[in-house]
């Protein structure tokens, strides 16, 4: 059975918890933030560290974070709900380094897919088109912007306190993946 739309997913702070970070970062740099004093998506300010403190620390320490990190909340009820009738493609701007320990935590999170793409970039427009997504589910506010206005798809925005600036209307913002999966259905409705 042909699958009827292509679905893409960000990975990390979509279908991760996005407070994936914060207790390695608190026990790291000393500090004692949540998720809701993370009101940027540059943590260097928040952290008080430079990017090259930052990008060193992740570099160190991104293997163990996402073979760690939590499903978001209801992500794998709605993942399985659209895996018969959908394609799943994951894009992210994890580096293909990770490739291998990515594939082993969607299967020991029982997470459906059809393709994972590690582009090592945060730029997914053209990972987007090559794959021609329908619709996409995101969690950084620019990255959901542009692939909206470049690809002409709708666009899922996880909020987030890092990501509440203003959106062009198809970007669509959601609490949750309830939210989201409630919404899809609608826009399914009325695709038909």
């Amino acid at each position: 059975m042909k699958k009827s739309r292509v679905f893409g997913f960000d990975i990390d702070g979509t279908v991760t918890d996005p407070a994936t970070f914060v207790p390695y970062l608190n026990k790291h740099f000393n500090k004692n933030i949540t998720l809701d004093d993370i009101t940027e998506y540059d943590l260097t300010q928040v952290l008080g560290i430079t990017s090259e403190q930052f990008w060193q620390w992740l570099k160190d320490h991104e293997g163990h974070i996402y073979s760690k990190a939590d499903l978001a909340h209801y992500a794998q009820n709605a993942l399985h709900n659209w895996k018969n009738n959908h394609k799943m493609v994951y894009i992210s701007a994890r580096g293909d380094h990770l490739y291998d320990l990515t594939e082993q935590w969607f299967h020991a999170k029982k997470l459906p897919y059809d393709k994972i793409n590690l582009i090592g970039s945060h730029d997914k427009i053209n990972a987007v088109k090559d794959h021609q997504l329908d619709i996409f589910f995101e969690d950084k506010h620019d990255n959901a912007c542009d692939i909206a206005e470049e690809c002409n798809i709708p666009v899922v925005l996880f909020d987030t306190p890092y990501n509440r600036l203003s959106s062009p209307k198809n970007v669509i913002r959601v609490e949750n993946w309830n939210e989201a999966t409630h919404w899809v259905e609608q826009w399914l409705k009325n695709e038909e």
